[in-house]
């Protein structure tokens, strides 16, 4: 399996199915790894359906909803085990259109981490209201101030990372959940000086069912912004002092 993307579930039932086939449609041969949280709605039975269909998909079934975070950390070390050298993140609700995805491939040729981007020359986002409009430009605004990241997407869940970022980064060791964990993942990829780049995305809201964001997640993330920032002036301080610190 070159080539893997991850796919964390929720109630994604209706998307699930017609979302693999526009996968396989994008890029034939690659794996595709369903991360399940139990829902409700059925949307592991399905998974599991479409695994019996293709070879190259893998269900992960876990007992209740633990997080996005955990979740992308699961598909990881599944698509690690199984010899993925480029690994893709994407949302399950045709937010992140598979036709993207050769592009994220082809430029992880020169790159550590592709993100599909919503803010650079020819991205964008498609039926958001003015609210969540402004919501994503401060959330994307605040942790680039605080965190010195030079990604213009910094909350983009749409990525390609290379198996060598996976394996020096380590996942498991990300403290943050749900979107904030897609903070924090960019942040360490910085600090580690992996090349980052970023390729226009059109982002679309979800076709069916309700947006997963919440008043909770951005509280969330703006802590885990807080917590880098504190950690990156510590950082700082300790090589002033002569001290190294592993990048």
């Amino acid at each position: 399996m070159e080539n893997c993307v991850v796919i964390p579930t929720y109630n994604e039932r209706d998307n699930i199915s017609p979302l693999v086939d526009a996968i396989k449609e994008a890029c034939k041969d690659i794996g595709i790894i369903i991360v399940d949280d139990n829902s409700p709605d059925g949307t592991g039975q399905v998974a599991d359906e479409l695994a019996r269909t293709y070879p190259s998909i893998y269900v992960i079934h876990r007992p209740g909803k633990l997080g996005l975070g955990t979740a992308y950390t699961a598909g990881f070390r599944k698509a690690l085990e199984n010899g993925a050298r480029r690994i893709i993140t994407m949302d399950a609700d045709f937010s992140h259109n598979p036709s993207y995805i050769p592009r994220l491939l082809e430029a992880s040729a020169d790159h550590d981490l592709v993100i599909g981007s919503r803010y650079v020359s020819g991205g964008g986002v498609r039926n958001w209201g003015v609210e969540r409009r402004l919501l994503s430009w401060w959330a994307n605004t605040f942790a680039r101030l605080m965190l010195g990241l030079k990604a213009h997407d910094c909350t983009g869940g749409f990525r390609c990372y290379r198996q060598e970022v996976l394996q020096e980064v380590r996942p498991e060791t990300i403290q943050a959940d749900g979107y904030s964990y897609l903070i924090e993942m960019l942040f360490r990829c910085q600090q580690l000086s992996f090349s980052i780049a970023e390729v226009p995305i059109i982002f679309e809201d979800r076709r069916r069912g309700r947006s997963k964001v919440s008043s909770v997640e951005i509280f969330k993330a703006g802590w885990t912004v807080l917590r880098l920032a504190l950690e990156r002036v510590s950082h700082k301080g300790r090589k002033n002092q002569g001290v190294v610190v592993r990048r």
